[in-house]
């Protein structure tokens, strides 16, 4: 009891003066003599040809085929983790889907999708990912009971080739959440070589509120993935701005078609990219070698900074009222 009781006195005492969480500091504390506090992990962020017709079996196996030959190269290139786009195998296209359309945007018809096919596709992945032993994340529509719409997810398939976890897209974009989708509700996040990842999806780069409540949970990297034939430099813009002002990694994934304009790329807690894919609008990987900083300050002193630091420094009273500095 004696020894136990210490040990949570010197991991309280090392959250207090890190701003690290309790599970992190014992983490720290516990780690044997000698033993590396830093992680690291070889990973590939892909860029995939868009396929938005869940109507189109050949399409749908030929994104398929596409996403397993990527997960080859990645591992050909060392990677133990590969992150694809929202909707690899399949993004359906909300006028291909809307019941009313494709001239008016209504309530998916989800009877359309090809379910049979998907399933087969994510079968054929998932014992790819076994065979690799390679971590893949990848954006999928899944499927739910009627009445009820699909969630629109991201599956972490384990180097064992087993479902781990899936993501829900949370704050969805109107018409999603008007005529497509089912919204998720937690965050996740799931462990590989001693690295902790989160996931977003969609339109949540938009949202700071996901990436600093990814940043409490102490993770190292957030596996982001979105969609569409348009280029965004705002999110480009603003997965640097993640990772900057949270201390981690942030990988973003994106179809093939944005990377004329924004390429999909990791980038690092400095907020830089680390690696970016090709700008020719084709299928392609990048990698990267990502790993944690244990003695950089600046995580330590954001979480302070987020806290009660400040209280005791500020003083009362209505700075209107003391004009002598005023010019």
């Amino acid at each position: 009891m004696t020894q136990n009781g210490n040990l949570k006195r010197r991991v309280r005492a090392r959250a207090a003066k890190t701003g690290e969480s309790y599970t992190a500091a014992r983490q720290h504390i516990r780690q044997s003599p000698g033993e590396s506090a830093i992680r690291s992990l070889r990973m590939a962020v892909a860029q995939t040809s868009l396929f938005n017709d869940p109507r189109d079996a050949s399409a749908m196996h030929a994104s398929g085929i596409e996403m397993r030959y990527l997960m080859e190269e990645a591992h050909r290139a060392g990677a133990r983790l590969i992150h694809f786009p929202e909707g690899t195998t399949c993004s359906p296209n909300k006028r291909i889907m809307s019941e009313n359309g494709p001239r008016e945007i209504g309530p998916a018809d989800w009877t359309r999708c090809e379910w049979n096919v998907l399933r087969e596709e994510l079968e054929s992945t998932r014992k790819l990912a076994s065979e690799l032993n390679l971590w893949t994340v990848f954006g999928s529509v899944h499927q739910l009971t009627s009445p009820h719409r699909p969630h629109n997810s991201l599956y972490v398939i384990s180097d064992r080739g087993e479902l781990v976890t899936r993501y829900d897209e949370r704050l969805l974009s109107n018409t999603k959440i008007s005529f497509m989708y089912t919204p998720g509700k937690n965050p996740v996040t799931f462990e590989v070589d001693g690295l902790r990842f989160g996931c977003s999806l969609g339109m949540e780069l938009h949202y700071p509120e996901i990436f600093t409540e990814y940043e409490r949970l102490n993770v190292d990297c957030v596996l982001f993935s979105t969609t569409g034939e348009t280029p965004s430099t705002a999110f480009a813009a603003e997965a640097l701005g993640h990772a900057a002002s949270n201390s981690y990694w942030v990988s973003f994934s994106a179809h093939a078609p944005q990377s004329v304009v924004t390429p999909c790329g990791i980038a690092a807690p400095d907020g830089q990219w680390a690696v970016r894919c090709p700008t020719n609008g084709e299928a392609a990987i990048a990698v990267a070698n990502i790993k944690t900083d244990p003695d950089s300050p600046a995580r330590p002193w954001r979480r302070k900074a987020r806290a009660d630091l400040y209280r005791s420094h500020q003083i009362d009273g209505d700075p209107r009222s003391d004009r002598r500095n005023l010019f």
